[in-house]
């Protein structure tokens, strides 16, 4: 394509990024934005809580890991509604229970109202994930455009997190614990108000669901995860975790059988046969493993050897949330330069692992600007360039009509990543310390954080001699994936 050609093209794509596609970018950037967000301003709140409802730490937890265990269990079949039904309705939907789940944990009287309604945002949040991703994709054609509008989903996307810490201090401060809900209420109603004017309708694409093996995978899913969780918790000789995880391993078998043998299989396996999508499953996994697990130790370090408050804690976070939205945004104009996904996925996870391994040298009296702002910086630029292209790979190579469970594997090998990273990394922390005070606690961190850091590498080099990968993203004279 020749330089006239390709600055007609790049008119042509800002004509075609109207107010309609721009109004439908923003309705599914914040759908994401709040599935992601409303774990870090209940992470904010959760000392308030544990006050206003009596609840010790270990209900406490349940906030947190009934939403996450209720979340994974449910992307696969949700992936395949989105596929089948019309996508709008079914994003309508999950943002519709998310939205009734956040009233009801706003006004809950009790710990297990709400800890029931944590869960039920959870399913919310699972069945508007994969839809939302389904429709980015349907509404944006492959090229500059679809970059353009990647880059504001990812940016919003990856930057959330850091930005919840941040608004969930302020609104427990300011109003008490209930306002947060009441956030995640007011926004998902805004979300709602918003998907009939200017989200296509959609068609159904009408197949059989495949009950058997939703049933199996989502099964198999919230064993899992609620196993790896519990086993965090009280230790992997627990017996709860120990037959959840059992469980959980012979119902994804089962499900696994079944899907080789089914006609119409929830989880279609030729999806596997596209390299990007193998890369974007294996940088999911080393992405949320390593960054969840430093996210986790960090406002520990923070508060507990510091002195930070947590509103401190969430600030200091802060410019990490910030370069992740500037670089999707920069990955994404790289993308359309012709970059790979390849590319910005090793660069990424080597920036990531070069973030982690700076926080090996933090102190116990260590400053924020020679020991925390570096690593948080090189985090923050990592994840954005990775972010943009695992979520752009994640559905190169597969069918329009299997988009929405591609999606959905991608986002569940994010869970699945961030649960079995934390949970492994947690007890290898704790087995570094080897003896009580904080300076062994802190060698038990540094631990994880070196391990953290091999593995980013280690995944990095991995994608990076992957065969069948494009080298380029936008160059027809390059091998296609």
């Amino acid at each position: 394509m020749s330089v006239t050609e390709q600055g007609i093209q790049r008119v042509r794509d800002r004509e075609r990024f109207g107010p309609r596609l721009a109004g439908a970018l923003i309705v599914l950037a914040c759908a994401v934005g709040l599935d992601v967000s409303s774990v870090a301003v209940v992470n904010a709140a959760l000392p308030a809580i544990g006050r206003g409802l009596s609840m010790n730490e270990a209900t406490l937890q349940w906030l947190m890991t009934g939403y996450a265990v209720t979340f994974a269990g449910f992307l696969l079949f949700s992936g395949r509604l989105a596929d089948i039904f019309s996508r709008r309705a079914v994003f309508a939907l999950g943002v519709g229970v998310f939205t009734v789940a956040a009233f009801a944990a706003a006004m809950a009287p009790t710990q297990g109202v709400l800890i029931m309604a944590r869960s039920l945002q959870g399913v919310g949040a699972a069945v508007s994930g994969p839809a939302a991703m389904a429709l980015l994709f349907q509404l944006f054609p492959e090229g500059p455009l679809r970059n353009r509008a990647l880059g504001v989903y990812t940016a919003v996307g990856a930057s959330s997190f850091s930005a919840g810490l941040v608004f969930g201090g302020l609104l427990t401060d300011a109003f008490g614990w209930r306002s947060v809900f009441v956030f995640n209420a007011i926004a998902g109603t805004a979300v709602l108000a918003g998907i009939e004017p200017l989200l296509p309708p959609g068609t159904s694409n009408r197949r059989p669901l495949d009950i058997p093996g939703a049933a199996m995978v989502t099964a198999g899913l919230l064993m899992a995860v609620f196993g790896i969780s519990r086993g965090g918790e009280r230790g992997w000789g627990d017996p709860y975790a120990i037959g959840a995880l059992a469980v959980a391993m012979c119902a994804l078998v089962a499900f696994t059988v079944w899907e080789a043998r089914t006609a119409e299989p929830l989880l279609p396996f030729s999806i596997f046969r596209s390299a990007p999508v193998r890369a974007a499953t294996l940088a999911a996994v080393v992405f949320y493993a390593v960054v969840i697990s430093v996210l986790f130790f960090a406002p520990l370090y923070m508060q507990g050897m510091l002195g930070y408050s947590p509103l401190e804690s969430g600030l200091a976070m802060v410019p990490m949330g910030a370069l992740v939205a500037l670089f999707a945004n920069v990955a994404t104009r790289l993308m359309t330069r012709g970059v790979g996904q390849r590319a910005l996925m090793v660069l990424g996870l080597l920036l990531i692992a070069g973030g982690v391994a700076y926080f090996t040298r933090t102190p116990l009296g260590g400053g924020y600007l020679p020991d925390i702002l570096p690593g948080v910086a090189l985090m923050g630029i990592g994840q954005g360039l990775a972010y943009a292209g695992l979520t752009a790979a994640t559905v190169t190579g597969v069918p329009q009509h299997q988009h929405g469970v591609a999606g959905a594997f991608n986002i569940t090998a994010q869970q699945v990543g961030g649960s079995v990273g934390t949970a492994v990394l947690v007890v290898i922390a704790a087995g570094a310390a080897a003896g009580p005070g904080q300076q062994q606690q802190l060698h038990g961190y540094h631990t994880a954080y070196l391990l953290s850091s091999i593995v980013a590498v280690i995944g990095a080099a991995v994608i990076a001699v992957m065969p069948g990968l494009r080298l380029a993203a936008s160059d027809p004279r390059r091998r296609p994936a």
